[in-house]
This record gives C-alpha cells, sequence and structure tokens, in this order.
C-alpha cells in the first residue's frame, strides 16, 4: 500500500507496518525484507513506485501483517558522481537512518581487509553484492509495549547536579564486579545500590549508540590481537541502543532492557546523560564504508569539499563531518534528541566535538547557528541538560562562548589549571582561583551562570586520576600506534616512581593528592564531573588514550575497590558535604565586596591579609559566606574557610575571625589518611586555635563557622 511520508523510519500503525526514507536524489529505493537475522537473502524485495509511493524527497510504503520484531533494510539507486555528490549504489544493504534497533552483529568484522568503497562508475559495475557477508538488520520496534510504571524524565538542575562518566560495558565486565550478566545494560542495572551509596545524582554515559568495535583494524603488537573500538565515538544507528550492550541477544531486546535501566536509575533519583556522537558517522572518508547516510543522500548528510565534493570534510578527525545545519540532518538530530527523552526519558545529553554542530554547511562556524539554537529552543527538550564539548578536531574552539542560548560546557581550562596546580607548579594560583570559584572569565560574557562550567579533573579521554598521580608520560604502546596517539599534555607527577610501587611513602603521597583532586572538584563552584573508578583508583597502566581497549586495562576492577575502600568512604563525604550546603552549589557568580554587608567571598594570604595576586605562588585561600545561599531545609548555609598549600613545606597561616561570635571547625584536612580526612555531617571537631592553623604540604583544608 502507498502509506505515509511522516513519520520517518518504521512505525507500526492500523495492523502493519508503514516505512518512510529520506531520498532527494535516488531514483529507485528498494525494501528488503528478512525472516531470520542471520538470512543474507531476502524473503521479499518490495521496490517503492516513484509515483505512488513517493511523497517530495519521502519514499513510503505500508506493508500489511508486518508485527514488531520485523526485519529489514534498504537499497537505493541513484546517480554514481562522486565529483558531484552523489554515490548511490544499488548493490549496497543500507540501514534505515531511522531505524530503533540494529541486530547484534558486527560490519567490519566480517568485511574483507582491502575493502574499499567504489570510487569511480566502473568499480560499480563490477562490485559484487556485499551479501557475501552477514549484514545486520534493522528491527520494527513497538515503543508502546514497555510499562514505564509512571517514570518520568527527573530534570534535577544543573547546580544540584553531581556527575559520574562511565562506559556501560566497562562498568561491571572487570574482575569481582558480582552481578549475573556483567558488561551489560542489565549488569549495569545490578550495580546501580554502589552509586546510590556514593551519592552520585547523574550518570553521563559514553556512547550507546549503535556502533561497531570491530570498526578499529590496528593490531597490539604486544599480544597480536586485533584492537576495537571500546568507547563507540562512531555511531552506526542514532536511534538504536548497542545491542551488544544487551545481556538478551534477541532482535530488539536491548530496547527493553536499556528502557529498565533508565527506570530502575531513575527509582534511585539518578539521572541519564547520553554522549551522543553527531559530528561524525561510521562510514568515513571517501574510501569509507557504505551503511546508510552515504547510500541514501550523501550530498545532504555530509560535508562535502567545495569543488571537489567526491572528497569529505573532516572537522572530527575521523573522515568525515555531518552536515548538522543542512535543514533536512536539523531535522534528523531533533528527531533523535526528542525521541530519546520521549520514548527512553533520557536527562541530558553531551554532545561530542560539538562545534560541529555550529558549523555551516561551508563548514565556517556561525554566529547563531541554527541547530544549537534549535536544541536551546525546543520546547521538548527545554528541561534536557544540553552539555557541548566545545572544540573539535578543525581547530573550533568555544569555551564560554558556545552559541545557542542555555549550553553548558566541558570546561578543560579547570581541568589543566587545578593539576598545574596540585602539581606545584609556580604562579598558577590565580588561574586555580578562578575555576575554583566558578569560572567567571569564562561564562558571564554569555550570561549564563556558574553551573554551566561543568568542572573536572579527569575524564574518559586521559589518565585516570590515579594515573594522573602515577605516571609522568603517557604509555599507550598497546593501542598500536606506537605511543604517537594521546596528548603529552598531561600535567600528572608519578611522585618519585613511574607506576605502581609498593614504595609506602609514594602510596601515601598518591592517596592525599587524590583526595586533593577530589575536594577540590567537589567544593569548587560549577558542576562537577568525576570519571567512574576515580574514587577507587581504577588506573589504566599509564595509557591516556584507551579508546581501543577492550579489556582489562578499561574495565572496573572492583577487587581494587576493596582495598581502596577507604578513598570511597572519603569520596563519599565530600559528595555529601556538597550536597548538604549551598554555598557550593551557587547559581550566580560572586560579586565580592557589597557596600556596607558581608561580602560573598574573601581571598586571603598566608598572613590573613589580602593576596597580591601577582606574587601569590602555591597558595590559595578564601571564605565563601553562607548567608547569600539558602540550604534545602530553608536555613541560611554557614561561612566555609578552604585554604590549599601545594609547596613542598607545612605553612602556618593566619584565619580570619569568623563573623557573629561563631567558631572554626575542621571539616576536612587532606593531610589525614583516609576517610577521616573529612568529616561526616554533623561531627566536625572545634579548632583549639582559632587564630592559626599549619597546613601540610600539599595539602587542602576545610574550615566551617558555626
Amino acid at each position: 500500500m502507498p502509506g505515509n511520508p511522516y513519520p520517518l523510519g518504521a512505525h507500526l500503525r492500523d495492523g502493519g507496518v508503514n516505512f518512510a526514507v529520506f531520498s532527494r536524489n535516488g531514483t529507485r529505493v528498494i525494501l528488503e525484507l528478512f525472516a531470520n537475522e542471520g538470512d543474507n537473502d531476502p524473503y521479499a524485495s518490495l521496490e517503492l513506485d516513484p509515483v505512488r509511493n513517493r511523497t517530495g524527497d519521502i519514499w513510503h510504503i505500508f506493508v500489511p501483517g508486518l508485527k514488531a520484531g520485523a526485519l529489514y533494510l534498504y537499497r537505493v539507486d541513484g546517480p554514481f558522481e562522486p565529483r558531484e555528490g552523489h554515490r548511490f549504489n544499488v548493490k549496497e544493504l543500507l540501514f534505515d537512518p531511522y531505524a530503533k534497533a540494529i541486530t547484534a552483529t558486527s560490519i567490519f568484522h566480517s568485511l574483507p581487509p582491502n575493502y574499499r568503497t567504489p570510487l569511480d562508475k566502473t568499480d560499480v559495475e563490477l562490485e559484487e553484492s556485499r551479501h557475501f557477508y552477514q549484514f545486520p538488520k534493522c528491527v520494527v520496534i513497538d515503543d508502546k509495549a514497555f510499562d514505564w510504571e509512571g517514570d518520568r524524565p527527573i530534570n534535577r538542575p544543573l547546580h544540584d547536579s553531581i556527575i559520574y562518566e562511565v562506559h556501560v560495558k566497562g562498568f561491571t565486565a572487570g574482575r569481582d564486579a558480582g552481578v549475573r550478566n556483567p558488561g551489560t545494560y542489565d549488569g549495569f542495572r545490578e550495580k546501580i545500590p554502589y552509586l546510590t551509596h556514593l551519592g552520585i545524582t547523574a550518570v553521563e554515559l559514553l556512547p550507546m549508540y549503535e556502533f561497531d568495535e570491530y570498526e578499529n583494524t590496528n593490531i597490539n603488537p604486544r599480544t597480536g590481537d586485533r584492537m576495537k573500538n571500546y568507547w563507540g565515538y562512531s555511531t552506526v544507528n542514532f536511534f538504536s541502543p548497542k545491542a551488544g550492550f544487551a545481556a538478551d541477544k534477541r532482535p530488539g531486546a536491548c530496547v527493553h532492557e536499556f528502557k529498565n535501566l533508565v527506570k530502575e536509575l531513575h527509582r534511585n533519583n539518578i539521572e541519564v546523560i547520553l554522549d551522543v556522537v553527531f559530528n561524525h558517522t561510521a562510514e568515513g572518508n571517501e574510501h569509507g564504508v557504505m551503511l546508510n547516510f552515504r547510500g541514501f543522500e550523501n550530498s545532504v548528510y555530509y560535508q562535502l569539499v567545495g569543488s571537489h565534493r567526491e572528497y569529505y570534510m573532516n572537522y572530527s578527525g575521523c573522515g568525515n563531518s555531518f552536515n548538522c545545519n543542512h535543514p533536512i540532518v536539523r531535522q534528523f538530530i531533533l528527531d533523535c534528541l526528542r525521541y530519546w527523552v520521549l520514548e527512553y526519558h533520557i536527562d541530558g545529553f553531551r554532545f561530542d566535538l560539538a562545534p560541529i554542530l555550529a558549523r555551516g554547511q561551508d563548514g565556517a562556524i556561525m554566529g547563531l547557528p541554527p541547530l544549537t539554537n534549535a536544541i536551546s529552543e525546543d520546547p521538548i527538550l527545554a528541561d534536557t541538560k544540553i552539555i557541548a564539548e566545545p572544540w573539535d578536531a578543525g581547530g573550533a574552539y568555544l569555551l564560554g562562548g558556545f552559541p545557542g542560548g542555555r549550553w553548558a560546557e566541558w570546561n578543560d581550562r579547570f581541568r589543566d589549571d587545578i593539576r598545574k596546580f596540585w602539581r606545584g607548579d609556580e604562579f598558577v594560583s590565580n588561574g586555580a582561583a578562578t575555576r575554583m570559584s566558578g569560572s567567571s572569565d569564562l561564562f558571564t560574557i554569555s550570561g549564563r551562570s556558574p553551573s554551566h562550567s561543568i568542572n573536572f579533573v579527569t575524564c574518559h579521554d586521559g589518565f585516570t586520576m590515579n594515573d594522573l598521580v602515577s605516571y609522568n608520560h603517557k604509555h599507550n604502546d598497546d593501542n598500536g600506534e606506537e605511543n604517537r596517539d594521546g596528548t603529552d599534555s598531561n600535567w600528572s607527577y608519578n611522585h618519585g616512581y613511574e607506576g605502581p610501587t609498593k614504595n609506602p611513602l609514594i602510596e601515601r603521597r598518591r592517596n592525599k593528592q587524590m583526595r586533593n583532586f577530589l575536594l577540590t572538584l567537589l567544593v569548587s563552584i560549577g558542576t562537577p564531573m568525576m570519571l567512574g573508578g576515580d574514587e577507587f583508583r581504577r588506573g589504566q597502566e599509564g595509557n591516556n588514550n584507551a579508546y581501543c581497549q577492550d579489556n582489562e586495562i578499561s574495565w572496573f576492577d572492583w577487587s581494587i575497590a576493596n582495598l581502596n575502600s577507604s578513598l570511597i568512604a572519603f569520596t563519599k563525604r565530600a559528595i555529601a558535604l556538597r550536597k548538604n550546603h549551598a554555598v557550593f552549589r551557587r547559581c550566580t557568580f560572586f560579586q565580592g565586596q557589597r557596600a556596607g554587608s558581608v561580602p560573598d567571598i574573601q581571598w586571603f594570604d598566608m598572613d590573613g591579609s589580602s593576596p597580591e595576586w601577582s606574587k601569590i605562588s602555591r597558595f590559595i585561600a578564601y571564605v565563601l559566606y553562607g548567608q547569600y545561599c539558602v540550604n534545602d531545609d530553608g536555613s541560611r548555609d554557614s561561612d566555609f574557610y578552604i585554604a590549599a598549600n601545594t609547596d613542598r613545606q607545612d605553612v602556618m597561616v593566619t584565619i580570619p575571625t569568623p563573623l557573629d561570635g561563631k567558631s572554626w571547625y575542621l571539616v576536612a584536612d587532606t593531610s589525614i589518611e583516609g576517610a577521616d580526612a573529612i568529616a561526616e555531617e554533623g561531627k566536625a571537631v572545634k579548632l583549639r586555635e582559632q587564630e592559626h592553623y599549619v597546613i601540610p604540604s600539599n595539602s587542602l583544608i576545610v574550615l566551617m563557622a558555626q
């Protein structure tokens, strides 16, 4: 039957399935139906009539009798003129760009080593069908079949959030995870009590849209094993949860399994933020594989080089760049985001290499990009967190000024300035103080708040926190790239020995430094993001680019969590400190001294005087005045004195006199070993000496007035 042109994708309707896809320059569209996921040949090939089954640029057909679970693919014919941007090839099987699930089969694992997409007409005419290997199938999904039991997105304010960045598989794939189905959505669900115990409010999941881990063809020079694309920053299909992460491998079962994970996280008051990769796709450059977009309308979906349209603009560093501000592509991205919010109850998105979303069709950064503005203003996404990684591989760096309104941004300046400060670099106190107080230098101009700064010391990309304090240099030899990959700007320090050691003095110093980093992150103004596993010293053997390590290097080793339980307890208490005191969760930037009133922040030198910022080095001290911040119970918050000494020597500081006859109580001193470095709520001890405090070398203290 003719079917309807909208909505795009495959939708159950009136006793059958309606299929609709976009192709402007395609001349033939063939819908292939399969009986089983392992079949190479379809049981039916339905060629759409260009008059009866086409409305504008949308091809559509209704197939009575099909049900949820039906398997399908497309083939599309049209001009093969790469210099004009057209790469149609009717012999190629194609995914539906709007497919809601893909069967768990790798494309790249079966490709011949010498496979290349044809580059001229002769190659296309001579090319054999790709039916010689198994191609994954699209799965028709019934979104109404899942019972959400009243669940809705949580929509917690950013300033109340504590984000935990984590890989779905890696969280439970390693040793001693203690779950029935390690490395799966179901396994992750079993581990939620750990997150609630820690106090996490949101998980930021590394890419879990469908990707193909076998895309990577590098070889581990030590083991001879083929590497994988573990992180998943190379999307095959944007509407589909990765089937390989599901314990249930039946076609489409990943949908319910992931929804169950989201529902259970929400039951535990934990939000779900997805790391999404709209900047490029897995189809690669002009030599890459054809999967979907290239075969439906290459000239629309990708940014092509002006007079040489057989080549792709590559602002992603991955072979191609998605043509994000073309109206068709913009609509595709908005449809995708809305779908995940409406059908999966997702609370937010972190956009990888986000400046590509701000590039026009000519590749230039736009002043007010239609896409980023549309995402910001979309009524369905209105309460959804939108977080930009504000740089790309094409040289764009938009930190503090990412266009489009309410966007939050990963703040790599926080990462670098805090790392340098705690490493003991000279004359970096000014930068660290600016980061700890909310990065007003970056975010005030655009009219945003401190919470729009996503503060982090470590993330998936780079050293883990354990490796940050254990290695001076990256050790990426197992990546098969001769240690050339990964950044050399780590601002790390091994504390006297490169890598693991049994030296107790070095271990104590490393543990203290991790307490410094974690506490600094959690008392700083802005939205904190932790790298999962940092709280128990998860390491990657010095690998700062473990994108290809789908093994014990990247997976959580929960036996280490048992060994470092005191650091977990410390982190839990530091998170509770932030949650219990609004002064650390400010929504506005500091104003400093106000006429005739108490300032909201006041900075000090070691002797209690105002600091000379051009001279101060390896020291920061300030008071946060709590009277301007209201706690959750309606009370005015306490005042806090925070001081950091990154010198090699202990220092005695003069503590400012607390207001209103109050006294100072010791909340935290990272020089104290174990969890007792920070007091539990309500158990802070009153200082016997109220005027002075000796801050040991490389330590952070927090005092509270009460």
